[in-house]
């Protein structure tokens, strides 16, 4: 029988970064105790971003090398995802240009739901693409807004190129409630952080990893990297010292990420395989109502495995920002007056989005076979010599080269995130579209500059609560 495991690995962190200290410096007059926790910087997404578009940007750093169409099934996993009724999956693949007939599951409900789901799409041996992806918020002052953040991490299985095998695992369920959140409510009621350290991390995660320590044929000693997720400072480390680890215990992503919810363990993961060697054991933790225990052996493949972003890319790629009530209003919690401009209806036409889906959410030019001409959008004939669209070879274009050819900084019209960068972008495969330029840094951007493209919320619709994706472009940055 073939050896089964993870084959790749991708991440994805939003590249906005602030402060602790900004944020507690916003709150020293009803909250000055947040000082003393404000260390280093965490992430938050853009007005634009969420648990769907992370989960793309993670998946094509994952898929670096292979093809969607090499697995059978996509796992999500999320608790932030934005439907209640409305797989996120459903959209993830169809930017991921997935094929008609591949499998979906979307799993959450839980902080642990990134390692079980991954544990359980190991144990069905199937081919198959798992992503976590998580941007948790909180009531501003609260202690959990300096520990949060967000990120995205996914993983590709099957039993070629194997880089991480499983080697035994265990889980633990138990009704011990650290913190939760009702249905339809925006924030989480968290319970004493002491009880949740020492009632919860404490006694729920060792058995955990007794039993997965047991099934593989382990000791403790065996193991290389310990990585524990915590939205507490100290508790990885005490449940690394009652297990008696003595080996290396795996950063907790503080600094540049924060707290990504359900997608932190995945990440952790994914982190520690940017550089572990052949034969080194991992011990990856999730927690929440019980524990996941999951061990695996990284194999000879992690050296060949080809290059992509990862976690360390993802974190050198920050962007940071100096204005807390910014992030604030892209987490909807402050409302400013954006006058009569902001009074649009953000409705999506959806049988529209239905029959031009083939191009726009793959986003997919059309190359004339006539006379080469590649073209976005695709017209029924060629925009150059009228050939038939049915001549047209199909060409995604987010993942070709591109660079500035015209761009504006717009004041005028309405955006979340102002100025609108927008203009011209040369692919250079000869596509040129107007697009919307997205994480310009202060300096703004130029013509000629290298361009990638992202997956985005192009327009919310707030009467309805639906959300219209597309593709945008960013500068590349030389982290």
């Amino acid at each position: 029988m073939s050896e089964f495991g993870i084959t790749g690995y991708g991440a994805y962190v939003p590249r906005l970064r602030i402060d602790r200290d900004t944020i507690a410096e916003a709150h020293k007059w009803m909250a000055p105790s947040l000082k003393a926790q404000a260390k280093g910087s965490r992430a938050f997404t853009s007005w634009d971003e969420d648990a769907v578009t992370m989960a793309v940007e993670a998946a094509r750093d994952a898929l670096t090398g292979t093809s969607i169409d090499a697995f059978g099934t996509l796992y999500v996993a999320s608790t932030t995802s934005p439907y209640a009724d409305l797989p996120a999956s459903a959209i993830i693949a169809g930017a991921l240009r997935a094929p008609a007939g591949l499998a979906s599951s979307d799993s959450g409900n839980s902080q642990r739901a990134g390692t079980s789901t991954l544990l359980q799409a190991l144990k069905a041996g199937e081919s198959a693409l798992v992503i976590a992806s998580d941007a948790p918020v909180t009531k501003p002052a609260s202690t959990q807004e300096l520990s949060y953040g967000a990120g995205a991490a996914a993983f590709t299985l099957g039993s070629t190129g194997v880089i991480a095998k499983l080697l035994g695992a265990a889980s633990v369920t138990d009704t011990f409630i650290d913190h939760f959140r009702a249905a339809g409510q925006k924030y989480d009621y968290f319970w004493e952080e002491r009880w949740i350290r020492d009632e919860g991390y404490a006694k729920e995660t060792p058995g955990a990893i007794k039993y997965a320590l047991a099934k593989a044929g382990l000791e403790i000693e065996d193991i290389t990297y310990f990585a524990m997720p915590s939205l507490f400072k100290g508790a990885a480390d005490a449940v690394a010292k009652a297990v008696k680890f003595a080996g290396t215990i795996v950063p907790g992503l503080e600094n540049g990420v924060g707290y990504a919810g359900t997608a932190h363990a995945p990440l952790m993961l994914a982190s520690v395989l940017e550089t572990a060697k052949p034969e080194e054991k991992i011990l990856l933790i999730g927690f929440g109502q019980g524990a996941d225990a999951l061990i695996f052996e990284v194999t000879d493949a992690i050296n060949a495995l080809p290059k992509r972003r990862g976690v360390s890319g993802c974190i050198a790629d920050g962007l940071m920002t100096d204005s807390y009530l910014r992030m604030l209003s892209f987490y909807d919690g402050i409302e400013l007056e954006w006058g009569m401009r902001a009074e649009k209806s953000g409705k999506t036409q959806l049988t529209e989005q239905f029959r031009s889906s083939d191009q726009m959410e793959g986003f997919v030019a059309g190359q004339c076979q006539a006379c080469g001409t590649v073209q976005f959008p695709q017209l029924q004939s060629c925009v150059k010599c009228q050939a038939p669209r049915q001549q047209f070879t199909q060409l995604p274009l987010c993942d070709a080269p591109a660079n500035v050819l015209t761009s504006t900084a717009d004041w005028l019209s309405y955006h979340p995130a102002p100025p609108l960068y927008c203009g011209f972008v040369q692919f250079e495969n000869g596509a040129r579209t107007l697009m919307e330029m997205v994480d310009v840094g202060p300096g703004g951007i130029s013509r000629g500059d290298k361009l990638r493209m992202v997956f985005r919320i192009k327009e919310r619709d707030r009467a309805r609560g639906y959300n219209r994706y597309f593709w945008k472009s960013t500068p590349v940055t030389t982290a």
